[in-house]
């Protein structure tokens, strides 16, 4: 039906040449089976544990998961999980069982799995094992549990969260009665560690089928994300009000299938229930709203463990979405110093999946706006235009030889000077740059610590002073 490559073939060959069976199993029979290249490659197999490590004595076995029956045989520097097959004990935390049972039967241990997808065994020999029709479950696009449903989730409630993953990213959609068991269960997502439910959401939030699984699911999410129930209730409460939980959707569908685009997409404007005005009836304002989301997100994201750069990059890019960008070269320097090349280009990502998911009579002006600011991007990065410390055409170093004494000014001195030059106002030369502190009288006198500024949207923002 497929074909195994050498690794796991010889895994399966050299367990059954000491009386054991051995299959495939999981993912890499459904990805098979669906045209997709395996990541990985499982091997179930009737052998225990340490008859496993027997029969790979002469190959390096790393007991990954020994007491839940799994060892990791390297062949050829390649990793295989190899797993006893085994039934699962009570599961009092709701993830993992209390304890495990080896047995010796295939079909036991491919009913304890969670969906029938993933319930499948294939031999090259033997051919596909499929007791629960999980290649029929694949051919009807359904994401399906094996046996009671209330029994997969209460077993493991991660498995909720999986099984709308699996939809978001197969394009799938998940049976009536899986569906209903995730609604009726979902409060259990409450016990499940913040980091599993964190790479879980990532992996939905950049499938296909994510806006679905958002408008339909939308009670299960609000289990570890309540500012998207805050949303999705303020969206329902009046006749005429925007509709922002559908703009949320829709700008997470919109965005490019990456993960911190598509997280940004999905908080930005969670902090509109809480800031909202109406004008009349039917029209509102959020003043306010994209500093108000920029501080929920943070604490969204560290509630579900995210590493320090994800939050950083989402909760600067919620916070400035709605900041305005002018087509003109200060201003983009400006931003580039500021923010850099990387976050600027997904800020202007983000600004354009914000305007596509509106219903807005202006937005054809904003996206031609958009047009111009990205030309002007490139134009900028084409000519090495100045606009970082490392940039200018002088350093610390320069300004202590030339008599200016070590200390806080070197650092003040240097931030003017690149003000100065992306403002168009000293050519980033080092005699001009030199010139210009020597004119201000710059050497050996004391400087005042800030002199606010207006950057070049008109917002407020704190400068070293000049002088």
């Amino acid at each position: 039906m497929f074909k195994i490559p050498e690794g796991p073939q010889q895994i399966i060959h050299m367990l059954e040449g000491r009386g054991h069976e051995a299959y495939v199993v999981g993912g890499c029979v459904r990805d098979s089976l669906l045209g997709i290249t395996p990541h990985d490659w499982d091997i179930c197999t009737s052998a225990l544990p340490q008859e496993t490590i027997a029969c790979f004595s002469e190959f390096r076995v790393i007991e990954t998961g020994i007491q839940h029956g799994t060892v990791t045989v390297l062949l050829e520097g390649e990793p295989y999980e190899i797993t006893t097959y085994r039934t699962d004990g009570f599961y009092s935390d709701h993830r993992r069982p209390d304890h495990v049972e080896f047995v010796r039967s295939l079909r036991q241990d491919l009913e304890r799995r969670d969906f029938t997808v993933n319930a499948m065994a294939y031999h090259p020999q033997k051919g596909l094992v499929d007791y629960f029709e999980g290649q029929t479950d694949l051919i009807n696009k359904q994401i399906r549990c094996v046996g009671d449903p209330d029994r997969r989730f209460q077993e493991d409630a991660l498995r909720i969260l999986r099984a709308l993953r699996f939809a978001s990213v197969y394009g799938f959609r998940l049976d009536d009665a899986t569906a209903r068991s995730a609604f009726s269960n979902r409060e259990l997502l409450r016990s499940i560690a913040g980091e599993r439910i964190q790479e879980e959401l990532c992996r939905l939030l950049c499938g296909c089928k994510a806006g679905v699984m958002l408008t339909r699911f939308t009670d299960i999410f609000s289990m570890f994300l309540p500012e998207i129930g805050e949303l999705a209730a303020f969206s329902k409460n009046g006749a005429g009000w925007p509709d922002v939980w559908a703009e949320t959707v829709r700008g997470v569908s919109s965005a490019p299938a990456d993960r911190l685009l598509r997280l940004v997409m999905l908080l930005r404007d969670i902090g509109k229930p809480f800031c909202f005005t109406e004008i009349r009836r039917g029209s509102m304002r959020f003043y306010g709203h994209a500093g108000i989301s920029a501080e929920l997100a943070g604490k969204a994201l560290r509630s579900l463990k995210f590493d320090r750069a994800t939050i950083s990059t989402v909760e600067e890019l919620v916070g400035l979405h709605k900041i305005k960008l002018i087509p003109s070269d200060r201003c983009i320097l400006r931003q580039l110093s500021r923010i850099g090349e990387a976050q600027f280009r997904r800020l202007l990502a983000v600004k354009r999946v914000d305007l596509a998911a509106q219903e807005n009579a202006e937005r054809d002006k904003a996206m031609w706006r958009l047009d111009a600011v990205e030309k002007c991007l490139e134009r900028v990065l084409a000519q090495k235009r100045c606009f970082r410390l490392k940039d200018l055409a002088i350093s610390g170093r320069d300004l202590i030889m030339a008599g200016m004494p070590q200390g806080v000014q070197i650092g003040n001195t240097l931030q003017i000077l690149l003000r100065l030059v992306i403002d168009g106002k000293l050519e980033n030369t080092r005699d001009s740059l030199l010139a210009h502190c020597l004119k201000e009288g710059w050497f050996g006198h004391e400087y005042k610590q800030t002199e606010c500024h207006a950057d070049c949207n008109g917002n407020q923002r704190h400068y070293p002073s000049e002088y």
